[in-house]
């Protein structure tokens, strides 16, 4: 039976604090782009029912995901604004802001650029409108709709989307 397995001793590149260049040239740097979006739970309450439209869009991967639709801000757009137009952009559904409900932030790294993605998502109410993905001007969005509040959070692809599906959930019942 082979005995313990000795640890390193000395530095150890690996860890935490290592600067890039007792790394070597095997750590390239991307550029820092920096993005922000808006968008969030747009409800529509039909028989004490909350019926919430989410929509389908493709991963980087090419898998087909459920989220909630959001999008970029534009020119001198709040992102109240944003998140109203996003909504009807993506699900053909004018709505009107109740609440903000959270701001999130993550990172992805693209083939040129590493990007800081800062979301705002609010709670809507739904005024008028139809389920349709043709006003994207983007194409993203592949489908779009109606589910029950409360198996939101179970179609949704994302974590951080599945707790602002909750926390709308929460809002909504006065539980927040």
């Amino acid at each position: 039976m082979p005995g313990p397995i000795p640890r390193p001793r000395g530095p150890q590149p690996w860890r935490r604090g290592v600067s890039a260049t007792r790394i070597g040239s095997r750590r390239s740097y991307l550029p820092v782009v920096n993005e922000t979006s808006a968008g969030g739970i747009i409800v529509k309450p039909v028989d004490g029912v909350a019926w919430v439209a989410i929509i389908a869009r493709r991963n980087r991967g090419g898998r087909l995901e459920w989220c909630l639709p959001k999008g970029h801000l534009e020119g001198e757009e709040t992102a109240e604004e944003a998140a109203v137009r996003e909504v009807y952009e993506e699900t053909g559904i004018f709505g009107q802001i109740l609440t903000h409900l959270a701001t999130i932030d993550y990172w992805f790294s693209g083939t040129d650029r590493r990007v800081h993605k800062v979301v705002h998502h609010f709670l809507l109410e739904a005024l008028s409108g139809e389920l349709t993905t043709e006003n994207d001007p983007d194409h993203e969005a592949e489908d779009v709709a109606w589910v029950r509040l409360e198996n939101v959070p179970g179609k949704l692809a994302y974590p951080n989307e599945r707790r602002i599906a909750t926390l709308a959930r929460d809002v909504l019942t006065g539980k927040q």
